[in-house]
């Protein structure tokens, strides 16, 4: 799989498990205007508040209890549930059990980049 990123930089990102503060993510598959993802949140850590742009989530909990937030609205999540998070919403995942927290996301929308982002409280300083 390639993506092409803000810069037309093309990467591949077939079978690539990418590292972060908070644990890891895979690109399951991607298509023009979607893209699938498995996340692994780690115990205790969360990703940053943020928003996106140019694209809108779907959010399936696998494993664990997340507490995610939405905008103004906080609640805890459990297996087999579904977020939707709307294109410009604040959003963020938070594992705060000893456990880890996976989550199938589903991106639509019409640019999947990752420099989509815009982080608004982020406790690794990104």
């Amino acid at each position: 799989m390639k993506l092409q990123n803000t810069n037309n930089e093309i990467q591949n990102i077939e079978n690539k498990i990418y590292k972060r503060p908070w644990g890891t993510y895979q690109t399951l598959k991607l298509a023009d205007t979607s893209q699938v993802k498995w996340i692994e949140v780690l115990p205790l850590q969360k990703l940053s508040l943020q928003k996106h742009y140019k694209r809108s989530e779907h959010w399936i909990v696998v494993e664990g209890n997340p507490v995610i937030t939405i905008d103004s609205a906080k609640k805890q999540y459990k297996k087999n549930d579904h977020v939707f998070i709307p294109i410009e919403s604040m959003h963020r995942i938070e594992n705060i059990e000893n456990k880890k927290v996976i989550i199938v996301e589903v991106q639509i929308g019409s640019y999947l980049g990752e420099d989509d982002i815009e982080r608004f409280d982020d406790i690794y300083g990104r």
